[in-house]
């Protein structure tokens, strides 16, 4: 483990390193600073992960599982989640993109899914529930209509469209984004809510802080049918946190916050009005980074080489925890998505974890999808599950590490430029 001053150094030096390494971009063509290793480690994480997208979703309706268990794979559970089916959609694009499956087959897979979520997926005035069962696409668990795991479902859908060029593709994925009524959950506030329910109206909750929100509410103000005000971009609030000298625009804890709307939204080199919301996730995870050295003291697993906490499996069921602050009954347990989906903010740091998971652990942590959601060698629990949102950040933000193909793809979108737009978002030329 680095000593805290050895640390801080090597941060102090990452800033720098930062400005002048290059992310691929995806259409310049320029590859990122990546060795031969790294290259290998990610092709062999992204092919695995893109088998769980594969294998998780039922054929004819195109829906994913939510989770699927690695250790007793003959579970077939039913529940199917309409987010990670947002990022078994783009999954299918970069499988198709890497050859890991045939263009025939991918096309197939995506046409009829679009098929099925367009004329038999129930919906409320375009929205999606967040549960489904896999095979019929009928709500359970008396779930909620989701506004932002229907906005997931749509980054998915539009990067399906851009990338497959495909009329019949085309032709439903539009009809589905123009489908979603965003002034109807606008009406009586700027602010989005977070869900609807046909037994008790909207929820209560609302996104009004800083989070995964950027996404939903870009996507709305891109909208040509039915568009959110340009009021409810400015309406959310911008809370600034510090740790350890650093600023950033933040939440709650959980790192996941800073990873979902990038995995689509290419925010390099834009800005908006408040800030740099790259430049901030990048902020944000250096301080997680630090934060996790700092919690060595309590949990000696942790180190440079071993760090991450987000929302995840835990011996004792599903918590929301991380930090800064620390939220949640820490305990030592990592969670390689928290590195695996901030891999274009943090490279080498957040590569050096992953390989040591992989190499030091091995199939403890490793499985046919890749990294199972989570562990701790502290008290030798190791997860049985992989979760389709982790496991798709993780994947998408690998392949935007190499090529940058998810953010160029999407970006081509005229509704993600006219979201951005109307949101007043201009592009610089990033110093360094």
């Amino acid at each position: 483990m680095l000593s805290r001053r050895k640390l801080l150094q090597q941060l102090a030096g990452f800033a720098a390193a930062r400005a002048a390494a290059q992310v691929g971009d995806g259409e310049s063509g320029h590859p990122p600073a990546l060795s031969t290793e790294d290259d290998q480690l990610l092709e062999e994480l992204e092919k695995a992960d893109f088998l769980f997208f594969w294998e998780q979703a039922d054929p004819h309706t195109g829906l994913v599982r939510d989770r699927a268990n690695v250790r007793t794979p003959q579970r077939n559970d039913v529940v199917a989640s309409i987010a990670a089916t947002g990022f078994g959609l783009t999954a299918i694009c970069i499988g198709e993109k890497r050859g890991y499956v045939s263009h025939r087959d991918a096309r197939a897979r995506v046409a009829a899914a679009l098929e099925f979520l367009w004329k038999k997926m129930p919906t409320h005035r375009g929205f999606f529930y967040h549960w489904a069962n896999v095979n019929t696409g009928e709500r359970i668990w008396d779930a909620e209509v989701s506004s932002i795991d229907t906005a997931i479902l749509l980054c998915g859908i539009l990067t399906c469209r851009e990338h497959f060029r495909s009329s019949e593709i085309s032709t439903l994925a539009t009809y589905i984004f123009d489908r979603v009524d965003w002034t109807w959950v606008s009406e009586d506030t700027t602010l989005v809510p977070m869900g609807w329910t046909p037994e008790f109206g909207f929820l209560p909750y609302h996104w009004d802080y800083y989070s995964e929100l950027m996404m939903l509410y870009l996507l709305g103000l891109g909208s040509s049918t039915y568009p959110l005000p340009v009021a409810a971009w400015n309406a959310w609030k911008r809370t600034t946190f510090e740790y350890d000298g650093l600023r950033y625009i933040g939440s709650y804890a959980p790192l996941f916050v800073h990873q979902y709307s990038q995995a689509w939204f290419d925010f390099r080199s834009k800005r908006d009005r408040f800030a740099d919301y790259f430049e901030n996730s990048v902020l944000a995870t250096e301080a997680h980074w630090r934060f996790c050295i700092d919690l060595s003291k309590q949990f000696p697993d942790l180190s440079d080489d071993l760090w991450g906490i987000t929302a995840s499996d835990s011996p004792h069921g599903y918590v929301v925890w991380g930090g800064p602050p620390e939220m949640g009954p820490i305990d030592g347990t990592v969670v390689p998505s928290a590195c695996g989906g901030s891999l274009p903010f943090l490279p080498q740091p957040c590569l050096r974890v992953l390989k040591n998971m992989k190499n030091k652990y091995g199939q403890r942590t490793w499985s046919r999808y890749g990294f199972v959601n989570a562990f701790n060698p502290l008290t030798n629990w190791y997860d049985t599950d992989v979760i389709g949102l982790d496991t798709g950040i993780t994947m998408l933000m690998a392949e935007n590490l190499r090529t940058g193909f998810v953010w160029s793809t999407f970006m081509k979108n005229p509704e993600t430029r006219r979201g951005l737009d109307r949101a007043g978002f201009v592009e610089f030329k990033a110093s360094g």
